[in-house]
């Protein structure tokens, strides 16, 4: 059966207060005397005033350091600054001076959480526990912090204590199922789902019961679990959506699709659930599924479209069902109307580009991009997408152009200006300019010494120069030792091989290259051919040279 990944349903209490001051002001010592800079400091953190406040709370640790208030408010702004070491020790001053407040402890315990401490975040939690025994957000973030460190056993008993205090509920009965699934203990997960489920009737617990029928194949049983689920709740659609799934395997299609209609006409279920799971349906289903009934699918995005006519993850989505159908003009209709209803939407016009790009439509893409970058100009995608327009241009000045954009606006990331760096060393030696070519592979190697896409590149064209040959093995070998299986980095390495007069050990990486992928480019095959020419393997050469031309033939 398929362990479904786990899912914490607690609220993130470990966390929780670090971004926003709470509203809730803790029972504090100093607070209740009228302090008034303690009331000022106060006023300044609900206003947003964080270093000033700060400021004047250090002010009165100084002249007052037995005045726990200011010690806890001032590790609580310590913590919003991100000044998380300082925290902790203003923070751990405040619970010497006074040990029974909770609050501080609390606090204290998310400092240690947001320095990664967890040990330390247990420790306290656990001993709140002890002296707090009621608080029920105590026991739920020692649940909280027993998954996170995959102590499940504990996490197990401590989820008993609470429902020994305050009864048993739903979220605790899904996530006691999923932790025995982690367990890998099936039989006893599904009978914790059961055992909940004779005393409780729940609609979630129901649709569990369900997906867990329908993993082990048992679908009369799953359907059961999920029709007792509606009637408790006609709303509740994962149990539609279960029910849906008994009828798709069963290849019940009249079933499936008058349920599914009950889903994708029903107001209240979010439109982003509707559209997961159409695309779910799409890239699930076999051929044969699809192909018989695409026009009660095109139905099903129709009326997606009209419900939510201004959805962009509805209109992107039902865009993206069109093109693959062939029916281009009203994909680009639709990616239009989505830039339409949702000009602040970046990812509405990078899927209309990217849609673009499988056309082939290079000058509309440049235009675009251009258009776009004046719009949203931190967003370094529509500089890429520029880019990679004009080298299918061939105008590689442009492509040089636009990837300087994006260093200039990444600058400091260098998952982005690496590329782009790398991205101008390629359109250099495009244009000719070798020079300036290799000094902007330099220049990437120096901040990233094993970058594989750089390496692989520099490596490549000085074999085609014909010189430096072991620099250039040596670059090429640290790519096929990072990815081992990519058969554009092992062509390299072997074509480099057979430069330096080693075909035998060349024929090797170019094996290697066919079992995974090489198969798939004229190129490589055609470097393969010519090694088995020059081992004297005339016979085995003349296939893969005629599978290279064919390959060429099909433009790949």
């Amino acid at each position: 059966m398929e362990v479904r990944k786990l899912c914490l349903v607690f609220l993130a209490l470990l966390t929780a207060g670090l971004v926003a001051f709470s509203q809730e002001k803790p029972a504090v010592s100093g607070y209740g005397g009228g302090d008034s800079r303690i009331m000022d400091a106060v006023s300044m953190i609900q206003e947003g005033k964080i270093p000033a406040a700060a400021a004047e709370l250090k002010k009165i640790t100084s002249t007052d350091s037995g005045n726990d208030a200011a010690w806890y408010y001032l590790g609580t702004c310590y913590l919003q600054m991100q000044y998380v070491k300082e925290a902790q020790n203003a923070l751990k001053k405040a619970v010497e001076l006074d040990k029974g407040n909770y609050w501080y402890r609390e606090r204290l315990a998310e400092a240690y959480s947001m320095a990664g401490e967890e040990e330390l975040t247990l420790a306290t939690y656990e001993q709140m526990l002890a002296d707090f025994p009621k608080k029920d957000e105590i026991h739920y973030a020692l649940v909280n912090l027993y998954l996170r460190q995959g102590q499940f056993p504990k996490a197990l008993e401590a989820m008993d204590k609470i429902e020994q205090i305050f009864g048993k509920s739903e979220s605790l009965a899904s996530m006691r199922y999923e932790i025995l699934l982690r367990q890998n203990k099936p039989d006893e997960a599904f009978k914790a789902l059961n055992d909940f489920n004779s005393e409780y009737s729940s609609p979630r617990i129901l649709s569990l019961l369900g997906d867990h029928e329908m993993a082990e194949y048992r679908d009369s049983a799953a359907l059961a679990h999920y029709i007792e689920a509606q009637d408790i709740d006609s709303s509740y659609y994962p149990a539609t959506l279960g029910e849906a799934e008994v009828y798709r395997t069963r290849r019940e299609n009249d079933k499936f699709f008058s349920t599914i209609r009950r889903f994708a006409y029903d107001e209240s279920v979010p439109s982003e659930a509707k559209v997961k799971y159409m695309e779910m349906l799409l890239s699930h289903s076999d051929p044969y599924f699809l192909r018989n009934n695409i026009e009660k699918i095109d139905s099903l995005y129709s009326k997606l479209v009209e419900m939510y006519p201004q959805d962009s993850t509805a209109l992107a989505s039902c865009a993206i069902f069109k093109f693959s159908m062939g029916e281009v003009e009203k994909a680009k209709e639709l990616a239009l109307k989505n830039i339409a209803s949702n000009p602040k939407s970046v990812s509405a016009r990078v899927s209309y580009l990217q849609m673009l790009a499988s056309l082939n439509d290079w000058d509309t893409i440049v235009q675009e991009s251009a258009e776009a970058s004046g719009l949203f100009p931190n967003e370094t995608v529509f500089y890429e997408l520029s880019s990679f327009a004009s080298y299918n241009k061939e105008d590689y000045q442009s492509a040089i152009n636009a990837s300087y954009e994006i260093i200039r606006h990444a600058a400091g990331d260098t998952t982005k200006t690496l590329p782009a760096l790398s991205n101008i060393g390629d359109m250099y030696h495009m244009m000719g300019e070798k020079k300036k070519a290799y000094a902007c592979y330099d220049k990437v190697l120096k901040v990233s010494p094993r970058y594989s896409g750089t390496l692989n590149n520099y490596a490549w064209y000085l074999a085609l120069d014909g010189k430096k040959l072991k620099k250039a093995l040596s670059m090429s070998k640290i790519t096929i030792e990072q990815e081992p299986d990519n058969p554009t980095y092992l062509d390299t390495y072997g074509w480099i091989l057979h430069l330096m007069g080693k075909d035998q050990d060349a024929k090797a990486y170019f094996k290697h290259a066919m079992l995974y992928g090489g198969k798939e480019s004229s190129n490589i095959m055609e470097h393969y051919s010519v090694i088995l020419e020059a081992l004297g393997e005339t016979d085995l050469a003349k296939v893969y040279k005629s599978q290279a031309e064919a390959k060429k033939a099909q433009g790949l």
